[in-house]
């Protein structure tokens, strides 16, 4: 099974406090699997944010990407609008 890699972009409030929550349900994203995680931003606006985690099957990105906890977390962290969300696999 290839792996899959989750790729988040969201705008945030204010990327400090979305940072805060983000390292706080680090345990989630291992309950989850998630075996590598980036965070960049937009050089011209930090509350551009994108997010890419690795999971090692696809199966995995795609019940982390639909889990409640996840979106609870996305709201406690001030994304501001749906987040954009897509999953790839290795080919």
């Amino acid at each position: 099974m290839a792996q899959a890699t989750l790729l988040v972009r969201h705008e945030v409030e204010d990327y400090a406090a979305w940072r805060s929550v983000y390292e706080s349900v680090d345990g989630l994203r291992k309950e989850h699997g998630c075996t590598d995680a980036e965070v960049l931003v937009d050089p011209a606006d930090k509350q551009d944010v994108y997010v890419l985690h690795r999971f090692p099957t696809l199966e995995k990105a795609q019940t982390y990407a639909g889990s409640n906890e996840l979106r609870e977390a996305m709201g406690r962290a001030g994304v501001k609008s749906a987040p954009r969300i897509e999953i790839a696999v290795e080919a």
